[in-house]
């Protein structure tokens, strides 16, 4: 779990509330029913109204990135493409066989199922990029989900206001009714404008983060696989994509 992730949100909350206190205000002076049903309701019916159903699939699975990231250890990367240069050095291609059954990463056993099968270098490049960028296309495109709800919020918030303002103007002739109103009012754009970059703004960098280094650490096993059906040492192998250490 991503301690650091889990204490931004908790910090960057306590700070707002912190501040609100030191005002002299209290967390019921924030506290309006009507007023997070249109900011919350309003940005998240926005942003699923513009986001294909499978884009929307993918970005609720994502969502657990944010305090669990895939553990991608490009050591361990490295160390696995040496294994296998150095298995088809003392057995040939052949040998990369049952390697690629017992291997757990689908990306990693097509690329090991094309060497076995004796394809060009330049088809396996193109055959793993192609499936690179296809999924860091769909993965963005899920990010952009959390991204999209991270603009609509503060207008949605802003909006909020304004029929908060309206629903004020009804009671001008009562001026006690006034100050409390119009507070009232304003704590949508509160909501929208926390929430947006309290919470979804840095969910979306969070998870862009996440995807970049996802397609990085392909790179490193589509250089090493393709390196292994040049034929190069493992020795040169290793020093080559060692540049992918951080």
């Amino acid at each position: 779990m991503d301690k650091l992730s889990i204490f931004g949100v908790i910090l960057g909350f306590a700070a707002l509330l912190g501040g609100n206190f030191l005002e002299g205000g209290s967390w019921q002076s924030l506290a309006n029913g009507s007023a997070a049903l249109i900011v919350f309701g309003g940005t998240i019916g926005a942003a699923m109204l513009q986001t294909p159903k499978a884009a929307l699939r993918r970005a609720l699975s994502l969502f657990s990135w944010i305090f669990h990231p895939p553990r991608l250890q490009f050591k361990k990367g490295i160390d696995k493409v040496v294994s296998w240069a150095q298995a088809a050095r003392r057995e040939g291609l052949l040998g990369l066989e049952n390697i690629a059954e017992a291997e757990r990463d689908p990306f990693c056993r097509k690329g090991l199922q094309l060497l076995v099968d004796g394809s060009d270098p330049d088809v396996i490049r193109h055959v793993l990029e192609t499936d690179l960028v296809v999924a860091e296309k769909r993965d963005f495109d899920a990010v952009y989900f959390y991204e999209s709800m991270g603009g609509y919020a503060p207008t949605i918030g802003i909006i909020g206001a304004v029929m908060g303002l309206i629903h004020v103007m009804h009671h001008l002739t009562d001026p006690a009714e006034l100050g409390p109103g119009i507070a009232v009012a304003f704590v949508a754009t509160i909501y929208g404008v926390a929430f947006a970059n309290l919470f979804l703004l840095p969910v979306a960098n969070k998870l862009r983060q996440c995807v970049r280094e996802k397609s990085q650490f392909r790179e490193l096993m589509i250089e090493g696989i393709v390196a292994i059906a040049d034929g190069e040492n493992p020795k040169v192998i290793e020093m080559k994509l060692s540049g992918y250490l951080h």
